[in-house]
């Protein structure tokens, strides 16, 4: 397995050599590019400054902040600065005309729409919806803004389709707060991930082709998306957390003594079942490619019902582990649960491949941060 991922990596390193002179047909390009994206802008002048800073993020300036831009092109700081912090624009046209190139390239009618809310660190305290959420990427609760995600993966490509700040629940009620970030009424209401996450699906989903829908354990947690998802027809497979609390319908009822209460099976907290499976359980697939080597996972899936808020029993659904080899395949280095309403005789390379489409995303939403400085 090692050796052909090792012959695949030569491949792909030969194809991505480029000659030196595609690099002068760039520029005349570009303009002609950006044209149906600037377009929309609402002020002639939002357009003139639209390029320069694009040139800019895809120029070697070290630092791409809007002062090495502005002096690497020969611009004055303050108008371009004007134009990347308060300038009046609608962002919606131009997000639309975005997706429309990614669309029929990377949609797929097996692809898996990703629902993802990430945290950013900032330093500032002025920022649009800046609190101390608990940021994954730092592994603490920090300073910064949390922002739901929507992105695309199949085997064509992956790419983020949409992505919405999260006001906290104290910023509503902070008139002057939110008039200095500049926040539209529209949008100053306090909305929980979960209903933002179905807005962006219902926004979203019936123009990008897709068969499955994924999310972190943040998204799979409460039972009631998962339940929402299966009323409108969507293949869902989200992680949870490990103290979800399910009961397995594959092992076998408690034999019944004939008094009191009909025995049932036990209720086990997820962490506690996906302990009692041995090691071995599973099947070891390759799912992909890494950036590091092959993507080898132990993969175990059974019939389960999850635990209602109400203390209730829910629908039957799957529960998926995933336990992430090392590069030597030898030892375990990380170990995923989800739960899914796909049919229980599903393949295991589907469920692995679903379930690891988020990483997907969040490579994607790292490239993006990087590319923008």
């Amino acid at each position: 397995m090692e050796a052909s991922y090792v012959t695949r990596k030569n491949q792909w390193l030969t194809a991505c050599q480029i000659a030196p002179e595609i690099f002068d047909q760039v520029m005349p390009r570009l303009h002609p590019f950006l044209e149906p994206f600037v377009d929309p802008l609402c002020s002639q002048a939002l357009p003139q400054h639209a390029r320069p800073d694009v040139c800019g993020l895809l120029s070697d300036v070290e630092r791409k902040n809007v002062a090495s831009i502005a002096s690497r092109f020969g611009h004055e700081r303050l108008p371009l600065q004007r134009f990347i912090g308060w300038a009046d624009g609608e962002d919606t046209p131009v997000r639309q005309e975005l997706l429309h190139p990614v669309a029929h390239p990377v949609g797929h009618d097996d692809g898996v729409l990703v629902f993802d809310p990430s945290a950013f660190a900032t330093s500032g305290t002025e920022s649009v919806g800046v609190a101390r959420p608990w940021c994954g990427r730092r592994g603490k609760v920090d300073h910064g803004q949390v922002a739901l995600s929507l992105g695309d993966v199949s085997a064509k490509g992956h790419t983020r389709v949409d992505m919405r700040l999260s006001l906290p629940k104290a910023w509503p009620h902070d008139t002057t707060r939110l008039d200095q970030a500049g926040v539209p009424p529209a949008h100053r209401g306090y909305r929980p991930r979960h209903p933002l996450a179905l807005g962006r699906l219902e926004k979203h989903g019936a123009s990008r082709p897709h068969g499955w829908m994924a999310g972190e354990d943040e998204m799979g947690r409460p039972y009631g998306l998962r339940r929402r998802l299966a009323r409108w027809g969507e293949r869902s497979m989200l992680a949870v957390p490990s103290h979800t609390v399910m009961r397995d319908l594959e092992t076998p009822v408690p034999q019944d003594s004939g008094r009191g209460r009909r025995l049932q099976r036990p209720w086990h907290r997820v962490e506690a079942w996906r302990a009692a499976r041995t090691d071995g359980a599973g099947k070891r697939l390759d799912v992909r490619d890494g950036s590091t080597g092959p993507l080898v996972v132990d993969v175990v899936k059974r019939r389960v019902v999850a635990r209602t808020p109400r203390r209730q029993q829910g629908d039957e659904e799957l529960v998926v582990v995933l336990r992430d080899r090392d590069r030597d395949h030898q030892q375990v280095v990380q170990v995923a649960c989800s739960l899914s309403n796909a049919e229980p005789g599903t393949p295991l390379w589907q469920l692995a491949r679903v379930a690891k489409a988020a990483q997907r995303l969040a490579a994607c939403l790292q490239r993006s941060k990087s590319a923008a400085g």
